[in-house]
């Protein structure tokens, strides 16, 4: 049953959905986006990357003849599978379920932002030194902390249907680009097989 890219996926999905829980449930505070961050970028990366290649070789080791195409398929479906359903899921969730979740992280990604500014600014104006040069980016940073203002962060949404629609084309392009190497790295067997056949 586990062979299935597609019940893949489905456990894949709910691994998922274990580590935005798990976040959710005992990191939300003042480090929740933080930490989302950081779970999307080294967790679930390993975890789908491993789930790629345990699809792909559980194939590898029960069929003599791999092509790159079966070996994609079987490395991408179940990231695919597991990506959508998570995206619809937490989606759904920051959305309908818990909208003060979401209004946490949205302040939070703004606060973050700002805390960036700060530091380039901070930095960048230690190594000036003619007044000028100095003068021009202080005005810089003025006009960027505008766009930080209570008026003009009220209604900021980064958790949109098109925001998400977004991420998910960005994360399209890792499982693709994972596909196809374990598409050529796999399909390899595929060179034994007439020489196999000849002499049968």
């Amino acid at each position: 049953m586990t062979k299935s890219p597609s019940t893949l996926g489905i456990i894949l999905f709910i691994a998922t959905m274990i580590v935005f829980f798990v976040v959710y449930t005992f990191f939300s505070g003042i480090n929740y986006f933080d930490i989302s961050l950081k779970a999307n970028a080294f967790v679930l990366p390993i975890l789908y990357a491993g789930a790629a290649f345990w699809s792909v070789k559980l194939y590898w080791n029960n069929h003599r003849v791999v092509s790159f195409k079966e070996a994609f398929k079987r490395a991408f479906v179940p990231m695919f599978i597991g990506g959508i359903l998570s995206i619809f899921s937490i989606y759904a969730f920051l959305n309908f379920a818990d909208t003060d979740a979401k209004k946490l992280l949205n302040y939070q990604y703004v606060q973050r932002q700002k805390s960036e500014l700060d530091t380039e600014y901070t930095s960048a104006r230690k190594i000036l030194k003619h007044q000028k040069d100095i003068d021009e980016l202080d005005q810089k940073y003025k006009e960027r902390l505008e766009s930080f203002t209570p008026e003009a962060v009220k209604g900021k949404d980064m958790l949109t249907a098109s925001h998400f629609s977004g991420y998910f084309a960005a994360i399209l392009i890792f499982y693709v680009v994972l596909s196809v190497f374990f598409g050529a790295f796999f399909r390899t067997r595929t060179i034994y097989q007439p020489e196999e056949e000849n002499q049968a």
